[in-house]
């Protein structure tokens, strides 16, 4: 088959299979299935839990951070595992831990194409601000958007790590000033990170709402059954571009999508702009607590 004959179909058959042949690519995390078995035990108590996830003192960090962020909403601080899991709930918990182990997969040495630290930041921003656009909107699974939030930018993580030389030049493409990062990424590797992210969500039997929030991050309009939380999630990562508080250099071209309006029935334009600017002080307060 010619290269010029090639439909985009084509083009991300292949580089998945591409994906594939990556011998290291992650399996599940293994601090995963621990949690994820004990929580299958009902005589597990947040003791029993804490001891394995405190086996990851980087990951004890992260989330005594998140459920201490002024976003994430608890009555109270929070300084130990065992007290997080009991205010949190093990679901909750759970939930945490897979986004979190799933991000640490993929972490890397840090270069002067890659900001690790601003990445982290971003992503938990806006998992924090999807959770409370989520709430505030009377969405019942804000515990799914955090995560779906959370987890949103997966792909960007894989193409650095594993992708080195195409992120190179990815990076390059965008310096020349021509080219967005999605349009780097199709122009590329023939994919955008939301391909890769989905791709992978659905290798680790990932949820399928995960799948497809990260897939329509960026035009949530093109969600079919999820449709609602990639329009929260969309908003929020938007929100820390708008702010320029804990965003991250590969949405620095992100429009909103409008579409987004009807999803949510959150009125008109005027409501929309009023509804981003009342978040504007809890943007800026949460900056402070999401230095990773």
């Amino acid at each position: 088959m010619k290269e010029d004959n090639l439909t985009m179909q084509d083009r991300k058959e292949r580089t998945k299979k591409y994906v594939e042949q990556i011998q290291n690519l992650p399996s599940f995390p293994v601090v995963i299935m621990e949690v994820s078995k004990l929580l299958d035990d009902p005589k597990t108590s947040a003791a029993d839990l804490g001891k394995v996830i405190s086996k990851d003192q980087g990951m004890v960090a992260k989330i005594l951070r998140i459920a201490n962020s002024p976003l994430f909403g608890l009555p109270r601080k929070v300084s130990t595992i065992e007290f997080a899991i009991v205010i949190l709930g093990y679901n909750q918990i759970k939930n945490i831990i897979i986004a979190l182990a799933a991000l640490e997969s993929f972490s890397s040495k840090e270069n002067k194409d890659w900001d690790k630290n601003r990445f982290w930041t971003h992503s938990v921003l806006t998992a924090t601000l999807a959770k409370k656009i989520a709430e505030e909107l009377g969405y019942r699974k804000s515990g799914e958007v955090f995560i779906a939030g959370l987890l949103h930018d997966l792909g960007i993580s894989l193409i650095q790590r594993y992708f080195n030389k195409e992120f190179k030049a990815i990076n390059e493409l965008v310096e020349s000033g021509h080219f967005s990062y999605l349009e780097a990424e199709e122009n590329v590797i023939e994919l955008t990170h939301q391909d890769i992210g989905n791709y992978l969500a659905a290798k680790w039997n990932l949820p399928s709402a995960l799948g497809e929030v990260i897939l329509h991050h960026h035009a949530p309009s093109k969600a079919e059954a999820y449709g609602e939380i990639a329009a929260i999630v969309h908003i929020a990562d938007y929100m820390t571009q708008y702010y320029q508080v804990g965003d991250f250099e590969w949405d620095k071209e992100m429009n909103l999508d409008f579409d987004v309006i009807k999803i949510l029935n959150l009125g008109d334009m005027d409501y929309l702009q009023e509804f981003i600017l009342s978040y504007e002080n809890l943007i800026k307060e949460q900056a402070s607590n999401l230095i990773f």
